[in-house]
């Protein structure tokens, strides 16, 4: 399951467990995704910045992976937008872009709520626990004010609410937005963002899936937006 892919990989890549780790089900990550997770999250958290061009061969000497799960993750990393393949140049890392994540909030807004709607509709209680425990998660890291520790929460909430929203149509559109928002967001963030207030934010959104809450969660959903745009809006002036 894909949920439980991706947040073990990402504890993989740094050596460190993510703030909630509790699988699903057991299924191993293929090579591909251990790559994916751990390439996403260097460029999410600026480790591989905007604008830097790595090769296939870098990468997977540093990641100690192959470079065929390499070039299979740099392939989705392309389609979400984080990085371009330049044909006999290699690989760069996608720059950012204000007035595009602007333009991407539109989208998300409308999408993220259908998501947290069907979320709360369609999870199975095992899925209500995991929510449960990814609110405590968030709140966890409001209180220590711990930047990674909230992305990596994020990401297992994105991962989980597109489960178990169960709308395969909406889970592909989602997963082309949150890696850029997310990324974008720890580009910003101490300039005009509070994480604690965000973290809180998305555990209200956890919270109301977990209680099977449809307007609940749509309207947690529609304060978080809110919160992103605003906080993106304030970007602009603050690079104006």
């Amino acid at each position: 399951m894909r949920v439980a892919r991706r947040a073990t990989a990402a504890a993989d890549a740094r050596g460190r467990a993510p703030a909630t780790r509790r699988r699903l089900v057991a299924v191993q990550p293929t090579l591909t995704d251990r790559a994916y997770d751990a390439l996403e999250e260097m460029i999410v958290t600026l480790r591989l910045a905007p604008g830097s061009a790595v090769s296939e061969a870098e990468l997977s000497q540093r990641l100690g992976i192959g470079r065929t799960p390499i070039r299979e993750a740099l392939q989705r990393l392309a389609r979400e937008k984080l990085v371009q393949i330049l044909p006999r140049r290699g690989v760069i890392v996608s720059d950012i872009n204000v007035r595009s994540q602007l333009r991407l909030l539109e989208v998300r807004r409308e999408i993220d709520r259908l998501v947290a709607r069907s979320a709360a509709r369609r999870a199975t209680p095992e899925e209500r626990n995991r929510f449960d425990e990814i609110a405590a998660g968030f709140e966890g890291a409001a209180r220590t004010n711990d930047d990674i520790a909230f992305m990596r929460t994020d990401h297992q909430f994105n991962e989980l609410c597109v489960f178990a929203s169960r709308n395969e149509f909406a889970a592909a559109t989602v997963r082309l937005m949150q890696p850029l928002s997310r990324r974008f967001w720890y580009v910003h963030y101490k300039q005009a963002a509070d994480m604690p207030e965000a973290a809180k934010l998305h555990a209200a959104i956890a919270r109301a899936i977990a209680a099977g809450d449809e307007n609940a969660a749509a309207a947690a959903t529609d304060a978080l937006l809110d919160n992103i745009e605003a906080f993106s809006r304030a970007t602009v002036s603050a690079d104006a």
